[in-house]
């Protein structure tokens, strides 16, 4: 337990999102707010405690790339307020809990153990989640409150979604090169489990950027193992949808929708392809520095055309009938596009990719590790890259917003290990991290 003790605040990060969210509250600070504040202080303090310079050259580019863009996007804002909060909020996401996460986490163990409790969390929210769909206490979904949350309530109905869906790629990965046998049994059906939940709470970009995701971590875990799971996963997909029941004329209307972006889409497709436009809009008053941090809701009215709706209609899951505001586009490219401009987005689309490439080229390593016989953290590095590959694939479709927020930055941290990690060494220990202080390859298997 001793062992463990630097990346139990990381943990704490994740269990503080099965905590239920106040009705009402939503967009606010949270729970897991606090915490992972507790974990940037905790890091401040370990780092001058120790006197040692937390990041080299390299990692500190990478993740530090986002600040300028940043920093000029709240100088431009027309709230000085709003900015100095979004910057705030993007420094949180972006920057400072994936380094906290990075110094934490000091070899593949310690990942591993993150991972598992994006896992368990995702099993509590997901069970949350199907007894909502069985007893219709959950969100409003075709006139019938069946719409699996979680705990999150009908003001953020892809809370459950995005939670599961990130508990399902580390399953998937801890499963396709597991480091041992009763690891991948677990992870095996911990995938199983995980694919109902996901189904039950009706979100098309969630399904899309999983399939997306899981199906890279196939393909990198080789050929044959593809063709297994491809098998496995279809056969699975039959007994689910039969066994479904109303549930699953339901999923197929939902899946049939994703293609009807021409012809007759429903409303919420009209919303967000009329708020893509009046992104799009934004960024070509402002090519270089947009509107400004938070700037999106006030320029919206003045970009968006007639066919945006009013607002979207959520009751359910102990929440009353109300209309919720759209105050974003529901992309993160073009927000960022739309609010920093040109600046922005190279600047924090350049912190992804780089952290997706290396993370790739991690993964080569270590596979080249692995076949000499050697442990070089395949299944962390699986994981890394799946988790990177639903998140930029799930920006196509949505944005940051809500307690989930924090989930997806600690999956940054734990990307930007792998992506900045020397697994040549023997310990494995992160080339991010100056460990000058820390014993070689301390906590790492």
């Amino acid at each position: 337990m001793r062992a463990a003790a630097p990346v139990l605040p990381v943990v704490a990060v994740v269990a503080a999102l099965a905590l239920p969210v106040t009705q009402g509250a939503e967009g606010g600070a949270t729970p897991a707010d606090a915490v992972s504040g507790l974990l940037v202080l905790w890091c401040a303090v370990r780092l001058v405690r120790d006197r040692r310079r937390p990041l080299t050259r390299t990692a500190a580019v990478v993740l530090g790339l986002p600040v300028a863009g940043l920093a000029l996007a709240a100088v431009g804002a027309g709230d000085p307020g709003a900015g100095v909060e979004g910057f705030g909020r993007y420094l949180q996401i972006f920057v400072l809990v994936p380094v906290s996460v990075l110094v934490c986490v000091r070899g593949r163990a310690d990942f591993r153990v993150v991972a598992w409790s994006f896992v368990g969390l995702a099993l509590w929210q997901g069970a949350v989640g199907v007894h909502q769909f069985a007893t219709g206490t959950g969100a409003s979904y075709a006139g019938e409150d069946i719409r699996a949350v979680g705990t999150f309530g009908a003001g953020d109905v892809m809370g459950m979604a995005t939670v599961v869906s990130f508990g399902l790629v580390c399953a998937v990965g801890l499963a396709l090169a597991p480091a041992t046998t009763r690891q991948r049994a677990w992870a095996v059906t911990c995938s199983v489990l995980l694919v109902l939940p996901l189904a039950v709470s009706f979100s098309r970009g969630a399904w899309i950027a999983t399939a997306a995701a899981c199906g890279l971590q196939v393909l990198l875990a080789g050929l044959r193992r593809a063709v297994v799971v491809c098998a496995a996963v279809a056969a699975v997909g039959v007994v689910l949808v039969g066994g479904l029941g109303i549930g699953s004329a339901m999923l197929q209307d939902r899946i049939s929708s994703i293609t009807q972006v021409a012809d007759a889409p429903d409303q919420s497709v009209t919303d967000r392809y009329t708020m893509w436009a009046a992104a799009e809009d934004m960024w070509r008053e402002q090519p270089l520095a947009g509107v400004g941090l938070k700037g999106f809701p006030e320029h919206r009215d003045g970009h968006a055309s007639l066919a945006l709706s009013a607002g979207s209609d959520i009751a359910g899951a102990g929440t009353a009938y109300q209309k919720q505001p759209l105050l974003s586009p529901h992309n993160m490219y073009l927000l960022v596009l739309s609010e920093q401009g040109l600046i922005g987005l190279t600047a924090l689309a350049g912190c992804w990719l780089a952290l997706a490439l290396c993370g790739v080229r991690g993964l080569v390593r270590a596979r080249r590790e692995t076949r000499s016989g050697g442990t070089g953290g395949y299944d962390c590095g699986l994981v890394a890259c799946g988790l990177i590959a639903w998140v930029l694939v799930d920006f196509v479709y949505a944005d940051i917003g809500g307690p989930t927020t924090v989930l997806t930055a600690v999956g940054f941290g734990l990307v930007a290990w792998w992506a900045l990690a020397d697994r040549t060494a023997a310990g494995a220990a992160p080339a991010g991290v100056v460990t000058s202080r820390v014993p070689e390859g301390a906590g790492a298997r």
